[in-house]
């Protein structure tokens, strides 16, 4: 009798070991599927952000050769020039 109760409890502790990985493997397919959904949407964002950047780098009017600016007395030394 003790050999009957002995595999009946082998057969549930295999059962539950079982059930025990497909639990994990479950969990870490589930882990996988979030990772690479978040790679994809990383990628996404950065090309959109890169993409962004290159329309206003292409809007902004290109900047001006800064033009001397004029003396009010040139004749006048540069601490009464003011």
């Amino acid at each position: 009798m003790t050999k009957s109760a002995r595999m009946m409890a082998e057969k549930q502790f295999s059962a539950s070991q079982k059930k025990e990985k497909l639990a994990q493997k479950e969990k870490e397919r589930a882990r996988l599927e979030r990772v690479e959904n978040t790679a994809r949407l990383r990628a996404l964002r950065i090309a959109k952000e890169a993409e962004e950047n290159k329309t206003v780098e292409a809007a902004k009017p290109k900047a001006a050769k800064p033009k001397a600016a004029k003396l009010a007395h040139p004749d006048l030394p540069q601490a009464h020039r003011r």
